[in-house]
């Protein structure tokens, strides 16, 4: 067993699995004690490396593209401190850290490893159910399907369409952007529907706009990996796109289909437009953005 134990959490390789654990001082992210323990399996691992620096060293494990479905919902935007696949190593412990970073580099040498691109998630990903309160509504995901709950301070036009509820055959990916603290961040749930007409973030009923406590709001990459772990593998997506068009995505109409969606959505938009749900204003911006993303 090869295990360093730091104030920022600890890592622990068995021969099969590095289990990394998140400290409980205050100084580890909310991100981070919230995930909780992950099981690292070795075929998951392309390589470890250890960064001494002048102050305290940072251990850091690479994983195959394509193994964790938390890398990839939020395609590597997760802060450096709320990335659990880095450990913060105090100077009196570089050894330590070097002689596991060692040990799992020998191990991944002796069970020949593959560096290739997995073709299959190799971990589990966020537990489920799980619920996020965000600045603009609580997200939840129980493993079969996804709940919006708008707060009071969400837009009107997201208000007035009340809880969405999403089932997860109906979704065809999910895209995340972080709240920095200075740009707003969203959560996206792509639909067959609305995978080629998408509304600014502050508007969509699909859409988690991001703006409040970025510690908060980065809890709803929870909620990202927990769907994306549950959604088809990126590798099983059909590869054959044509330049004049959206990249095919499994399950998604054909172009051919986009003319019903445009109008259903436009008779939606007129409908909360005739209601006094949106402005003259709101109402040209969203049948704007909307007729953008069919063109």
């Amino acid at each position: 067993m090869a295990e360093i134990i730091q104030r920022d959490g600890t890592w622990a390789f068995d021969g099969t699995t590095v289990r990394i654990t998140p400290g409980l001082h205050r100084s580890v992210s909310l991100f981070r004690q919230t995930y909780g323990e992950i099981a690292v399996p070795l075929e998951a691992v392309s390589g470890i490396v250890y960064e001494p620096e002048r102050r305290r060293g940072r251990l850091r494990i690479r994983l195959r593209e394509g193994a964790d479905p938390l890398l990839q919902a939020t395609g590597g935007r997760l802060p450096e401190g709320a990335d659990p696949y880095r450990l913060t190593v105090d100077l009196d412990r570089s050894g330590v850290a070097e002689y596991v970073a060692e040990e799992i580099r020998h191990a991944l040498l002796l069970d020949e490893i593959p560096q290739a691109p997995a073709t299959a998630y190799l971990l589990p990903g966020p537990p489920v159910p799980v619920s996020v309160r965000s600045s603009d509504g609580t997200v939840s995901y129980d493993g079969a399907q996804v709940r919006i709950d708008w707060a009071d301070t969400s837009e009107r036009v997201k208000r007035a369409t009340g809880p969405r509820i999403i089932a997860v055959a109906d979704l065809v990916g999910v895209e995340w952007l972080p709240n920095s603290g200075y740009e707003d961040g969203f959560l996206r749930f792509v639909t067959r529907e609305t995978v080629f007409a998408k509304l600014p973030p502050e508007k969509d009923p699909y859409t988690l706009d991001l703006w409040g406590s970025a510690r908060r709001d980065l809890l709803t990459a929870l909620v990202a990996a927990a769907v994306t772990a549950r959604l088809p593998h990126p590798s099983a997506r059909d590869g054959g796109e044509r330049a004049d068009r959206p990249p095919a995505v499994a399950g998604v109409p054909p172009p051919a289909d986009h003319h019903d969606v445009l109008l259903r959505r436009l008779r939606e938009l007129g409908e909360l437009y005739r209601d006094g749900v949106l402005t003259d204003e709101e109402f040209a911006m969203t049948k704007s953005a909307v007729l953008r993303g069919f063109s």
